[in-house]
């Protein structure tokens, strides 16, 4: 009609939901090593998935709130919205649709593929065994022929896990785009430069040289293969493989672990009193060669710095500082 006014375009309203970061995976984001586990987690029931309230996503400062999904012993699979069941709970992207209708989730940290074909764990025992054999032959022998075959295994069980991570947010009503999706590789835990006699004792009983093969081929081998991941998934990635540079397991040629990172062999008494006979075996060395409170500190200082950046990838390296900073 001529000569009405026009009418005001009112704006869309605010999303009133606080923000979140939430972190899915594995032992290593999940604050394995870290301790003060939450109640729950500590091997009670069967629950062993060792959620610390020092976990790296606790650390982090880019959102209203931090959320913890991860488990230690995870799978791909566990991370996925398959029907699995680990350490009594079940799948992870499941319950991150919960909490993404919610709260406004503005980040999602993944760090899994460790528990895959990798079996990081079965693979830092299977080289303790060759320290403890010295006529035997080291265990970098058959893994510089396994490793990258079983890297190549993993890789589509964490695209997977990624696309189910998607959906799950599809699902709470998220479009694509609308939050950072971060995946993360991880930090070597241990190096060659430990004291060449009293490393064993010390709490590392590893060969120097498998040790030095793990920091040096294996543990980038496997940040390359997840890049790769992240490549060809358009997902975010941060490169923790120099992370404890200097600072791992064993670094502090002394008896103290002062200074260091990551966990040497670590028996923990106290997961007798939670998880009763049930903690007999790995789970009274369960933290044993994880990052500890300290690292998790630094991660999380670095994941803030790379997702305030907003850029595609990263390395997470130690400054001038002495602190760890996304590196471009």
């Amino acid at each position: 009609m001529i000569g009405a006014a026009a009418q005001p375009v009112s704006a869309a309203p605010a999303d009133p939901r606080p923000t979140a970061i939430v972190s899915l995976g594995d032992s290593a984001i999940s604050g394995e090593g870290a301790g003060s586990y939450e109640p729950g987690t500590e091997g009670e029931n069967g629950n062993w998935c060792h959620r610390s309230t020092r976990a790296l996503v606790h650390q982090t400062a880019v959102a209203d709130r931090t959320f913890n999904l991860a488990c230690s012993g995870a799978d791909s699979a566990n991370v996925s919205l398959a029907d699995t069941v680990h350490y009594t709970e079940g799948s992870q992207a499941r319950r991150l649709i919960d909490i993404a209708r919610q709260n406004r989730v503005t980040t999602v940290v993944l760090q899994v593929g460790a528990n895959d074909d990798p079996q990081f764990a079965d693979t830092i025992v299977s080289c303790i065994a060759a320290w403890l054999n010295p006529f035997g032959s080291p265990c970098r022998s058959a893994l510089q022929t396994q490793w990258p075959a079983r890297l190549a295994a993993m890789a589509p069980k964490v695209e997977n896990a990624i696309a189910d991570v998607r959906s799950a947010m599809s699902q709470a009503g998220y479009a694509a785009g609308s939050y950072s999706f971060v995946l993360t590789s991880y930090a070597s835990p241990l190096t060659e430069k430990m004291d060449k006699v009293l490393h064993g004792p010390h709490g590392c009983p590893v060969r120097l040289a498998d040790a030095e093969y793990g920091r040096t081929v294996a543990v980038p081998q496997f940040s390359d293969a997840l890049r790769g991941v992240a490549t060809r998934t358009g997902t975010k990635f941060l490169d923790f493989a120099r992370a404890t540079e200097n600072r791992e397991a064993c670094s502090n040629k002394s008896g103290s672990s002062t200074g260091e990172w990551q966990r040497r062999i670590t028996v923990d008494p106290e997961a007798l009193v939670h998880g009763g006979l049930d903690a007999i075996g790995i789970h009274l060395a369960q933290q044993s060669f994880h990052p500890n409170a300290a690292a998790h500190a630094q991660l999380g200082r670095c994941v803030t710095e790379f997702v305030q950046s907003g850029t595609q990838a990263a390395r997470c390296l130690v400054g001038a500082d002495g602190n760890l900073h996304a590196v471009q």
